[in-house]
């Protein structure tokens, strides 16, 4: 179960991330990188067009979400005594008792 919280705490954090750089673009084509002016050209942490590599940064982490998503599923613990329904269990319906012998039979009231 612990493979599964370590993806579950990293699908929170890329799921904030996604959040985060969907949030800074413009969908008008601004975005981030008109606000530090020159449209782009300016650099920012030593990317030049922060546009494409906000673009590329979207991509990459819709990506890595997705697949942390489906390697969570194979983290589950799928064992045979799980929480599996019992009702597809035969040998557990052979063994219950019938109605009649699992009610008592009342007991004639004295009559009067």
């Amino acid at each position: 179960m612990s493979n599964f919280i370590i993806f579950l705490a990293l699908i929170v954090v890329v799921a904030f991330l996604l959040i985060v750089v969907i949030m800074v673009q413009n969908p008008k084509g601004g975005g981030l990188s008109s606000s530090f002016g020159g449209g782009g050209t300016q650099q920012l942490g030593g990317v030049k067009k922060t546009t494409d590599f906000l673009d590329k940064s979207t991509w990459y982490l819709a990506t890595f979400l997705l697949i942390l998503i489906l390697a969570s599923n194979m983290a589950i613990n799928k064992g045979g005594n799980g929480s599996d329904s019992k009702a597809l269990d035969t040998e557990a319906v052979e063994a219950l008792p019938t109605a009649p012998e699992a009610l008592p039979q009342p007991e004639a009231a004295p009559e009067k």
